[in-house]
């Protein structure tokens, strides 16, 4: 597994894609994909919590850094999911410093912070030294998803421990009075994307967004370096949708295609 704090320290910019049904059969195809990170989502998503340790065990012999967005900003879940494997944790409606200092506090050891001693499946799959070393691997990366927030970017950014934020474009367009989708040409949308690439930038911290394949390009190209990709029940409905269309006017098939047996 290549962790995602390997990625940003070299640079590079991370692909993922996202979990939102609670299946690990699904959990293991995804994760064989080749994306940098893939993330179960627990806030929006399907997944309880006996659920989540079940697909990151599916997704244990992936290379991507397994990720889990949490219900909320909240101590104990955190820590929960963090014993359970998750090497980075995208922690929703972070607006205020206090709330993101709240956030690194809940995925930190001490000195750095205050999270339990207790890493019982993570420690198991990530070896002896996963304590020692936790602090340093564990991406703790807090969402960025209304105007408040972006109002308070700066005091945000500056809380020590932070390696990324994540922006929530439906809910930033809400709270902008836009409708709730994931792009937007209204200038007050764009002009907080490039605010918050900017003060990332200024500060070393990744800048990263939910976003879908039509839209991958562009926002790498704004220079978020964490960008989700695709959801599993995204994926899935495109990929029925296309057989389906296939299915109703058939051609020939492609040369080479693989048997689904």
């Amino acid at each position: 597994m290549t962790l995602l704090t390997d990625t940003w320290e070299r640079g590079d910019a991370a692909l993922g894609a996202w979990l939102s049904g609670d299946s690990p059969a699904a959990a293991e195809v995804v994760g064989a994909a080749g994306f940098d990170y893939v993330n179960i989502d627990m806030q929006h998503g399907l997944a309880d919590y006996s659920r989540v340790v079940e697909m990151m065990r599916a997704l244990q012999s992936s290379p991507a850094t397994i990720t889990c967005r949490v219900p909320w900003n909240e101590q104990g879940i955190i820590g929960r999911v963090l014993d359970a494997g998750a090497m980075g944790v995208i922690i929703p409606m972070v607006n205020t410093v206090e709330q993101a200092r709240r956030a690194v506090e809940a995925c930190r050891y001490a000195p750095d912070g205050a999270r339990s001693y207790g890493p019982i499946r993570a420690g198991q799959v990530n070896g002896p030294d996963y304590q020692a070393t936790a602090n340093d691997r564990v991406a703790c990366i807090p969402m960025i998803e209304t105007a408040e927030a972006v109002e308070n970017l700066d005091d945000i950014l500056d809380v020590d421990g932070i390696d990324a934020v994540y922006v929530g474009p439906a809910d930033l367009s809400l709270t902008l009075g836009l409708p709730p989708r994931g792009d937007h040409d209204d200038e007050s949308f764009n002009t907080a994307l490039a605010a918050i690439v900017e003060a990332c930038n200024r500060r070393g911290v990744v800048a990263g967004i939910h976003a879908n394949p039509q839209l991958v390009a562009k926002r790498l190209e704004q220079g978020f370096r964490m960008v989700t990709a695709t959801a599993d029940l995204l994926a899935m409905a495109d990929g029925l949708d296309r057989a389906l269309a296939a299915g109703r006017s058939p051609s020939e098939p492609a040369a080479g295609e693989p048997s689904i047996y």
